[in-house]
């Protein structure tokens, strides 16, 4: 589905002949789809709903297998007082604990409508 949206095409992700003689010893997974976990971590954990990234800076530093079980983790850096925005570390991991991407996100959390609601909800019951 990644290739079919991006247009990544590159035979290091399908031949396995080739791939299983290149420096990485088998099929390696696209970077996008790697990093893709960073979204689901900044939008549904931390900061949460209604944060989108400004900007990202990350270096691959071990590639991912096709098959491997892999792991994001965010950490708050720094937040502004004036506005919601918040710099991450950001390091994904593979299930040996080897650090695969690392780098940092500046991330912006805007109200959700919903979440306000949310929240109201709660405050009235609770």
């Amino acid at each position: 589905m990644f290739t079919a949206m991006t247009g990544d095409k590159n035979p290091i992700h399908y031949d396995v002949e080739l791939a299983t003689n290149s420096p990485f010893g088998g099929l390696i997974v696209q970077g996008g789809v790697t990093t893709g976990l960073m979204n689901a971590v900044v939008a549904e954990d931390l900061p949460g709903p209604g944060t989108v990234f400004l900007e990202t800076n990350w270096r691959f530093v071990k590639a991912v297998r096709v098959g491997e079980t892999i792991t994001a983790s965010v950490k708050v850096e720094h937040v502004r007082d004036d506005k919601p925005i918040c710099k991450l570390e950001t390091i994904v991991r593979n299930a040996s604990g080897e650090t695969c991407v690392v780098g940092t996100a500046t991330t912006y959390t805007m109200p959700l409508p919903q979440r306000v609601a949310d929240q109201a909800k709660r405050a009235v019951a609770g």
